[in-house]
């Protein structure tokens, strides 16, 4: 019995000890996350980390070897939330609002750039300070996701019945993705609204009607406009 009682209380221990080792570490990597998108990787210290996280310097270096797996740790969650069927954006895609939803899509981006923003400014600290070694993988990893979506039964029917023939579907998809999403770092991340010099949502409407017909008059065999 005696025996029973004290695996039970070592067990009960350790179990304690990694729910308190996942609870600092989770304060660290939220306290870096902060201090990183606000003042940089090379203008913070892994004693601010700890300071902003309330643990000691020691338990952060327990945590994490150096700053730099701090900082990468923060990447891989940021890719990792990209990855999930939550992430606002990929909601928006598989509830089929790409090709011919795009104001949805659109305010789906801005809710992504908002709820991510932080990690989003950590993508720029990287490209400032490491000249983007730590994200170029991930970008150049791309092409393939979106393959990925749009080789889904529910994509592959959308696009072969909305899209033209002659568009790259690949793409169309890629430069709608980067648009919105860059359209809305600019206004929450940078602190520019309206820097096309309309409210968003004309904004939207706009670059949806562009993206969705383009920007040219059709015109027939003759060279005339077609009305």
């Amino acid at each position: 019995m005696r025996t029973t009682k004290t695996a039970r209380g070592r067990g009960q221990r350790r179990l304690n000890q990694e729910e308190r080792s996942g609870r600092s570490r989770a304060q660290i990597l939220d306290a870096a996350l902060k201090l990183f998108s606000t003042q940089g990787y090379h203008g913070t210290s892994m004693r601010d980390i700890a300071v902003k996280a309330g643990v000691s310097t020691g338990n952060v270096y327990h945590q994490f070897p150096d700053k730099e797996t701090v900082f990468r740790t923060l990447l891989d969650r940021y890719w990792e939330a990209v990855e999930s069927p939550d992430y606002p954006f990929n909601r928006a895609l598989f509830d089929g609002a790409f090709p011919d939803n795009l104001e949805a899509l659109g305010r789906a981006a801005r809710e992504t750039v908002e709820r991510y923003r932080p990690y989003i400014a950590l993508i720029y600290v990287d490209v400032v300070e490491f000249e983007g070694s730590h994200i170029r993988k991930f970008y150049s990893d791309m092409a393939s996701r979106f393959e990925a979506f749009l080789a889904t039964p529910e994509a592959r029917r959308r696009v072969q019945g909305l899209m033209r023939g002659d568009v790259s579907p690949l793409a169309a998809v890629m430069l709608t993705t980067r648009f919105l999403l860059h359209y809305f770092t600019v206004e929450v991340l940078f602190g520019v609204p309206d820097h096309f010099g309309q409210d968003t949502d004309t904004v939207l409407k706009e670059i949806g009607a562009i993206l969705s017909h383009g920007m040219l008059k059709a015109e027939g065999a003759g060279g005339r406009e077609v009305r």
